[in-house]
C-alpha cells in the first residue's frame, strides 16, 4: 500500500468565501493531493482543511496553500474566538498509512524551511518536530498571540526554527510539526461563555495551572460562545484519544455541567476522526447500557446519537470518518473485495501470490461466518430464548473473527510481495548485499507473521465452537461441522505455510518458538475439531 500522511492546516479566515474557496484549490489542484474537509468557523474567523497524499505531495500541498493564503490573507485585521498568531496559523503532519513520525518530522522540516526561505517569514517548530523543549506545545508557542509577535519576536528565547525575527504584520507567525491524530472535539451548552470556560478548565490537562491540574490527560480546552448557533461549547483538542477517548471527554464535561446545572446539547467533530475513536466510544456505551450491537455502521449510529454528533449539521459518516475517505487503487482491488468467481481465478492464475496463505485465510473466514450465522439464527428466536446470554457472549467472538480473519486474505499477499520485493534490491556489493539479506530475513518473519495470526485467531474460537455445538440450534447443525472443519483447514493451512518461510529464517530463537506454538495450535485444531463433530453427533432433533 502508498505511504499517506495526512496534513491539517489551520488557516486564520473563517468567513471570506472567496479566501476560503481559494485556498481549498490550492490544494486540491495540487497534483497527488486528495482535500477531504474543508471546515469553516464565522465565528472562530478559522477554516481548518484536511488532505492527504505521500509525504512529498502534502508538502507541495501545504506550499501552495500557503502561497494562496499570502496574498489573501491580513492578519492586521483579524479577529476571532480562536487562538491564533498567523495567517496560517498551524500546519501539523500527521502518519496515517505505512509512514512513520519521523517522516512526519521531516515533512515538517523541509515544509517550514521552504515556507521561511519564500515567503520570508517566521516559522516555528512543535510537537514531535520540536527542537527545543519548551517548545512541543502548540499553546505554549502561540501564547499572547498575534498581537504579542512583535516584541516575542526581539527576545532571544523566541528566535524562530526557520526565516528571520522579523515581524509581518500580514502573516504573523507559522507553527509546524508533526504529531499524532488530533482530534478537535467541541461539546455544546446552553450556558454562558464563562461557565463553559469553567467546565473546560476542570478537565483539561493544564487545568488552571500548575497548582491545579484538570482530570484528563491529552487533552487541550476552553470556553468559547457561538454567536451564529446561539450556544456556548468546551472546546477541546484531544492530542491521543487512546489516552483520552471521546466519549470520555464526553461524559466528563456532562458530569460538570450537571453539578452547575447546565444544560448539554450535543457535540461537534471538527474536521474529520479516525475510525477506532468512533468505534471505541460505542463499545463503551455498548458495555454502559448492556446492548448487543454487531454490526459496524450500527455502532457508528450509536455514538452519533448518544455523543449527539449531529445537533449542529449532519453527521455523515462517509464524509467525516478518514478511513472511509481515503482510497486508493490498491485498496479498490483488494482480494477480499473481489467476487468469488474473480478471487479463485487469482487463485489459479500463474503467480505465486495469492496462494496457500490466502486462501487458509478465505477458508478460516467462512468458519468463523457460519459460525456467527448459527447463532444469529438462535438468537432472539422464541423457542431458544432462555440461550440469548450464551449467544451474546458467543456471537460477537465469531463477527469479530470473520473481518479480521478476511483482512488476512490481502495482507498474506502483501507480506509476501515483501519478501519478494526484498529479493530484487541490488547485491554488487557486500553492503548492498547485507541490507538485502536483512531485508529478505525481515520480509521472511513478516511472511511467517501474518499465518502464525491467523492460526492464533482461530485457535481463540474453540471455545466458543464447542459451545455452539451444544448450545446452538439443530437445524443448522451441518453448518457448524462445516466451521469446523474449515477452521481446522485453515489451521493446517497456516501450519504449513508458517513451516515452508521458517526453514529459511537465520533467527533460530524465532524459529524455535514459531513451530513449538504452531505444533501446539495444530493439535488443538485436531482435537477441538473433532470434539465438535462428537458432541454434535449427540445432539438430537
Amino acid at each position: 500500500m502508498s505511504k499517506l500522511v495526512e496534513c491539517v492546516p489551520n488557516f486564520s479566515e473563517g468567513n471570506n468565501k472567496q479566501v476560503i474557496d481559494g485556498i481549498g484549490k490550492a490544494i486540491s489542484q495540487t497534483p497527488g493531493c486528495k482535500l477531504l474537509d474543508v471546515d469553516a468557523g464565522p465565528s472562530t474567523n478559522r477554516t481548518v482543511y484536511t488532505f492527504v497524499g505521500n509525504p512529498q505531495d502534502v508538502v507541495r500541498g501545504a506550499l501552495n496553500a500557503a502561497r494562496m493564503a499570502f496574498q489573501l490573507i491580513d492578519m492586521s485585521k483579524h479577529k476571532g474566538e480562536h487562538p491564533r498568531m498567523g495567517a496560517l496559523d498551524v500546519c501539523p503532519f500527521i502518519p496515517v498509512r505505512n509512514v512513520t513520525m519521523e517522516e512526519c518530522v521531516c515533512c515538517a522540516n523541509v515544509f517550514g524551511k521552504s515556507l521561511a526561505d519564500e515567503l520570508q517569514v517566521p516559522v516555528y517548530l512543535y510537537g514531535a518536530a520540536a527542537v527545543k523543549e519548551s517548545r512541543r506545545s502548540l499553546p505554549a508557542i502561540r501564547t499572547g498571540e498575534y498581537e504579542a509577535l512583535p516584541e516575542k519576536l526581539k527576545k532571544l528565547e523566541w528566535t524562530p526554527d526557520f526565516g528571520s525575527a522579523t515581524f509581518v504584520p500580514r502573516w504573523g507567525a507559522t507553527v509546524t510539526g508533526a504529531r499524532k491524530f488530533l482530534i478537535a472535539y467541541n461539546i455544546n451548552l446552553l450556558c454562558t461563555k464563562e461557565q463553559a470556560h469553567r467546565v473546560a478548565l476542570n478537565i483539561r490537562e493544564q487545568g488552571r495551572g500548575k497548582d491545579q491540574p484538570g482530570r484528563l490527560k491529552q487533552v487541550q480546552g476552553m470556553g468559547w460562545y457561538l454567536d451564529e448557533e446561539n450556544i456556548a461549547q468546551v472546546s477541546t483538542n484531544l492530542l491521543d484519544f487512546e489516552t483520552t477517548p471521546l466519549h470520555t471527554v464526553y461524559e466528563e464535561v456532562c458530569t460538570d455541567a450537571q453539578d452547575l446545572n447546565l444544560p448539554v446539547v450535543g457535540s461537534q467533530l471538527v474536521g474529520l476522526v479516525p475510525k477506532k475513536a468512533i468505534l471505541d466510544a460505542a463499545e463503551f456505551y455498548i458495555k454502559k447500557e448492556k446492548l448487543f450491537i454487531l454490526e459496524e455502521d450500527h455502532k457508528i449510529r450509536l455514538v452519533i446519537n448518544r455523543l449527539g454528533l449531529d445537533s449542529l449539521s449532519p453527521f455523515r459518516p462517509k464524509e467525516r470518518i478518514i478511513e472511509d475517505m481515503v482510497q486508493d487503487g490498491e485498496e479498490s482491488v483488494s482480494l477480499a473485495s473481489l467476487p468469488v468467481h474473480s478471487f479463485v481465478q487469482k487463485v489459479g492464475a500463474r503467480s505465486a501470490a495469492p496462494g496457500g496463505g490466502s486462501v487458509s485465510a478465505a477458508i478460516s473466514s467462512l468458519g468463523a461466518a457460519l459460525g456467527c450465522m448459527v447463532g444469529l439464527m438462535t438468537y432472539g428466536k422464541r423457542q431458544f430464548e432462555e440461550l440469548d446470554p450464551v449467544m451474546r457472549e458467543i456471537i460477537p467472538a465469531f463477527h469479530q473473527a470473520m473481518n479480521e480473519l478476511v483482512v488476512m486474505v490481502d495482507t498474506d499477499s502483501l507480506a509476501f510481495s515483501s519478501y519478494m520485493d526484498a529479493m530484487k534490491l541490488p547485491k554488487s556489493t557486500p553492503e548492498e548485499k547485507e541490507r538485502r539479506t536483512a531485508a529478505m530475513q525481515l520480509g521472511l518473519k513478516n511472511a511467517v507473521g501474518v499465518p502464525f495470526s491467523l492460526a492464533e485467531k482461530v485457535n481463540s474460537l474453540w471455545p466458543f465452537l464447542k459451545e455452539m455445538a451444544q448450545h446452538g440450534n439443530t437445524a443448522c447443525k451441518s453448518d457448524i461441522q462445516v466451521a469446523a472443519k474449515a477452521l481446522e483447514a485453515g489451521v493446517f493451512g497456516a501450519y504449513f505455510n508458517v513451516v515452508t518461510n521458517l526453514k529459511d529464517v537465520t533467527d533460530e530463537d524465532f524459529k524455535q518458538q514459531m513451530q513449538e506454538k504452531l505444533f501446539y495450535f495444530l493439535e488443538e485444531a485436531k482435537k477441538s475439531t473433532a470434539h465438535v463433530l462428537d458432541l454434535l453427533e449427540k445432539r438430537t432433533g
